[in-house]
């Protein structure tokens, strides 16, 4: 079978956002006729029926829900590699380093002096750093093991730590010296907050969604919900909290992360003096 191209793949995403022939034909700027054609096309090469068609529009089939999910993944690859491509032809470009709001200053601060190139700091929402590695919008992550998705990069251990409760400097809790995560598991009327997963869903539970850290700050200082995060992460905590050592929470590795073939001789230089900075700048 001959290799897919992006063009029919561009195709069959729309066709399948769209559910209709003429509303996707109408949004890629071609006639209806051709598009047709290219989906008939696509499904004969694969020897699989990729939609159902009735006089309302088209809805996918098994197979179908299969290559829609893949396909965004391949076009998105095919987007990041030019991206990627450009970024390398530019030898004045600087370097850009995604991390997430609230990271810690320190560590952020050491890294930075520690490398020889410009870099820009590319600030972002939790979970979002492996998304800007994997569609090119930066070179390198701060992140964290092993809340975030590392598959497929190249990584660098920072710093290892443990966690701590951040609860409202009204509660109780507020006042004690450390608490063990079965304590703040089930804490009555202060839900821990509840992050999305990385594949965007929240889990279960009676804690607030929350998918910024101003909105996580806000309903900690309201008094409605609490979190358990790496200890060097409260640097954006707020006067209305108070942060509390969990003593059984699992310890939280900082690494450095690219995506295979970046420069990572001068990041993994940096990353380990920047190691042996961040520890000296916090004792």
């Amino acid at each position: 079978m001959d290799d897919l191209e992006t063009r029919e793949l561009r195709y069959f995403v729309v066709l399948a956002e769209e559910l209709h022939f003429g509303r996707a034909a109408a949004r890629l700027g071609i006639a209806q006729p051709p598009l047709s054609r290219a989906i008939g096309l696509l499904e004969r090469r694969l020897g699989v029926r990729l939609f159902d068609r009735d006089r309302r529009g088209a809805a996918l089939t098994d197979a179908g829900r299969v290559l829609a999910r893949e396909a965004r993944i391949a076009l998105d690859a095919v987007a990041a590699a030019a991206r990627r491509t450009r970024r390398a032809g530019d030898p004045d470009r600087p370097l850009v380093l995604v991390t997430k709001a609230g990271a810690s200053h320190e560590l952020l601060r050491a890294l930075l002096d520690e490398v020889r190139v410009p870099v820009e700091v590319l600030l972002c929402e939790v979970g979002e750093q492996a998304h800007r590695l994997r569609d090119g919008q930066a070179d390198v992550a701060i992140m964290h093991r092993p809340y975030d998705d590392l598959a497929g990069f190249e990584t660098e251990d920072v710093h290892v730590e443990g966690q701590v409760a951040i609860v409202p400097a009204a509660h109780p809790l507020a006042a004690r010296e450390s608490v063990t995560l079965a304590e703040v598991s089930d804490v009555p009327g202060l839900p821990i907050a509840r992050w999305p997963r990385l594949d965007g869903t929240y889990p279960d539970g009676p804690g607030p969604e929350v998918r910024t850290q101003s909105q996580l700050a806000q309903l900690v200082a309201l008094g409605l919900t609490l979190l358990v995060i790496p200890a060097s992460s409260r640097a954006w905590q707020w006067p209305e909290h108070v942060a509390v050592p969990v003593t059984d929470a699992p310890d939280v590795t900082t690494v450095l992360a690219w995506p295979p073939g970046s420069p990572s001789d001068e990041l993994v230089r940096a990353a380990r003096n920047a190691k042996a900075l961040a520890a000296d700048r916090s004792a």
